[in-house]
């Protein structure tokens, strides 16, 4: 059990058996009348997020996240597969679930899975990741001198912006947050 009053960013609370996660709270002392904790929460499951005022004495039950490591295996058109290394077993995942991760992994990729209740309800790929270029527009000799950009795919189906220097066969490290182009992989 935990009290609004205890409520931090990151922190996985449940309401009606529905698991959600603080995203940004403050706690509140008016001159008149009582203390409360405005707080801004995400559903886990749906993405719903909300705005409500709590007392900080409202007690809710904690919402156990588990988080493993898998390796995406394939997609058979529907489902995407991710194998657990240390049991191998394998879970089937539907594309709104993977929609942000699968677009920088690669099969035999590993990617960061979080399960409520056995439930996975979202999919995570590494921070940064190192992809080749298959197919972009080739550099203008000449056209270096602004930080002019182009826009390349790389071997997953991602569309990022590039520097115009970078050519097709050129290996880029991507951060998976923003999908920006971090420069050429070492």
């Amino acid at each position: 059990m935990l009290t609004a009053g205890d409520f931090r960013k990151g922190i996985t609370f449940q309401i009606d058996g529905e698991p959600y996660v603080v995203l940004d709270f403050q706690h509140v002392k008016p001159g008149k009348g009582a203390a409360f904790v405005r707080t801004k929460y995400k559903n886990i499951k749906t993405g719903a997020i909300r705005e409500e005022a709590f007392n900080p004495n409202d007690k809710f039950d904690n919402a156990h996240i588990e988080t493993k490591k898998m390796q995406y295996l394939y997609n058979d058109g529907e489902l995407y597969y991710f194998m657990d290394g240390e049991t191998f077993e394998q879970v089937p995942i539907s594309f709104d679930m993977v929609e942000e991760a699968i677009k920088y992994l690669r099969e035999n990729d590993e990617a960061t899975i979080k399960f409520y209740q056995e439930e996975p309800f979202i999919v995570e790929a590494p921070n940064f990741v190192d992809l080749k270029v298959i197919e972009t527009e080739p550099g203008v000799k000449g056209d270096t001198a602004t930080n002019v950009t182009k826009e390349a795919t790389v071997e997953t189906g991602a569309v990022v912006h590039v520097p115009i220097f970078i050519e097709e066969g050129e290996v880029i490290q991507i951060d998976t947050r923003s999908g920006e182009y971090l420069g050429r992989s070492k």
